[in-house]
Formats: structure tokens, sequence, C-alpha cells
């Protein structure tokens, strides 16, 4: 039997990436699903591809009419919603603190937070009268961790995650799940999007990204290949399913092994280099001072 069998999920940013893999696969795995959008083209083709289990509907996230609009439609296409993915985002970019533009730091928390809010606020009141539901926000690594992403994107993703947390604890005694994924660096168009690229053209190269990526992962993540949308939807699925009902405000983390530490590798060069500093000023090779021989009990002074 497929995983969500029976069961209807609305997904955000649905039109490529991420969004676009996990609407495929929650269609494969048996759920009626509603992609939602900017990109009306772009949704119908999706739709058009997955077949009369996908419905598309135009949705600017960070419009709260939108957003109502998006779960009410929902509702009166199949009737239920046992699953919102909060997955619309955009890409990081860099500034300095001093250097921010604060309009700019407002639309990533109005996207990557006020619009995950807002989806939660209408969808809630249809999982509480139907006693279950999952609710996943796709945040990032950079909400876990500084140092890889941009200021406002990291501020945003971070407060997505503490979302989740607060609404974990509200809506458990009312049979709703709510977790969070982190991705680390995934192979999508919103890195080429980020370099000026066409967003079709870059949804259409994700091996673009793979490329760029491949060049700099070996220093950050332990596992050594390239994270893909799939790698994600997969989790997705999980937590979307009935396998993770005793799972709730947990953020998961799929980035490679990037917040469990340095790679080996790495580390191993960065001793190296630490030891050679040492044998520049002459240090003679010696056994630790922990590893000498003790000295016999005669040996030591009168107390």
């Amino acid at each position: 039997m497929r995983s969500l069998a029976g069961k209807v999920a609305v997904i955000t940013g649905g039109t490529s990436g991420i969004g676009a893999r996990t609407a495929a696969l929650f269609v494969e795995e048996g759920a009626k699903v509603v992609i939602a959008g900017r990109r009306g083209e772009r949704g119908q083709q999706l739709v058009q591809a997955l077949g009369e289990c996908a419905r598309f509907v135009p949705t600017d996230v960070t419009v709260d009419a939108d957003v109502s609009a998006m779960i009410e439609q929902a509702v009166t296409w199949f009737g239920r919603i046992d699953c919102l993915v909060n997955n619309a985002g955009t890409g990081s970019q860099w500034v300095g603190i001093g250097e921010v533009d604060l309009e700019r730091f407002d639309a990533a928390i109005a996207l990557h937070v006020r619009a995950a809010l807002a989806a939660m606020k209408y969808v809630v009141p249809i999982m509480v009268a139907q006693g279950s539901g999952s609710i996943i926000t796709v945040a990032s690594v950079n909400g876990v961790r500084a140092g890889l992403g941009g200021l406002c994107y990291s501020v945003a993703k971070a407060a997505a995650i503490h979302l989740t947390h607060c609404a974990a604890v509200e809506l458990g005694e009312k049979g709703i799940r709510v977790n969070t994924i982190s991705p680390g660096p995934i192979a999508t168009g919103i890195f080429g999007k980020g370099a000026g690229l066409e967003p079709d053209e870059a949804d259409a190269n994700p091996d673009y990204a793979e490329a760029a990526l491949a060049a700099v992962l070996p220093r950050w993540q332990p596992l050594p290949y390239v994270g893909r949308a799939d790698d994600v939807a997969r989790v997705a699925l999980f937590l979307a399913s009935d396998v993770a009902r005793l799972i709730t405000g947990h953020n998961l983390v799929v980035d490679g092994g990037i917040c469990a530490g340095w790679p080996a590798g790495v580390v191993r060069d960065d001793i190296t280099l630490f030891r050679k500093a040492f044998s520049k000023h002459g240090a003679r090779a010696r056994r630790p001072h922990y590893c000498r021989r003790p000295r016999h009990q005669a040996d030591l002074p009168p107390e």
C-alpha cells in the first residue's frame, strides 16, 4: 500500500526544485496534491504531467488573501487537507550587518516566517476538525548554524524553526504534528536564479548547481556527494506519512553532516599545519607529560 493513499497535501513553492519533486513523489505515493506557486504556466505544466491527482492554485504566499484562498480551494477540490508543506522561499544573499537593507530583511521574514504562519493559521481549523494533520516547513541548515548563508535568510530560517516548536506544543493535543526539514546545499535552480539565470533555465539545469556545489562541499560536508531535491522530498514523505506519527516539534537536518562537524580530511590537513607551526620554533618531539613514566614513590619530595 502506498504511504499517502487517501491523503491530501498542499505544497507551497511547488512549481520547481524541492517543491516540485515533493509534489511528484506524493502523487506517486497515493496523495492528491495541490501545488501552489506564482508561475501559472509552470504550475499547469506540472499538473498536466502528474495527472488528475494534482491541481494548481496561483498563490503569492506573502499575500494573506492568497494563502486563505489556497487552503479554501484545496478543501473545495478534495474535501480535506492532511498535509501542508511550507516550501516557498528564495535564495540567500550576502550582506553585512552594517549594510543591511531593512526592507529586504522584512521581506525575508515575510516570505520564510510570516507566510508559513499564515498557512498554518488557515489550515489548522481544518486539521482540528479532522483530528489529525502534518505540517512541514522547509527551513535550512542556515537556521541552525551561521556562516554559510546570508544574514536575512539565516535569521528568517531560524525563526521558522522556532515557529515549528511553538506550533508543535500547541497543536499536539489536537492530533496535529508540526516539523521542520533543514536541508544543506541542495542542487536546485535556486542557485542559478541567484546567479542571474532566467528562472526556467535555472530550474531546467540543476546540474549547473551540482557542479558548483561539488567544488566547495568537500571542505564543508562530511558525506562526499551533493544533495538533490529527491533527498529532501523523501524526508517530507516520511514526515507526512503515518510512519512518523510520534514525531513532532522536530527539526530534521538533511545536510550531509555539515552540522555534525568539519570533514575529517579537512581537519587532518589543519592539524598537520598546526603541528608544523611548532616545528618552526624547534620544538622537540617528546612524549606528553601525561604519558611519562611515573616516578617511584621514593623519588617524591617529602611533604
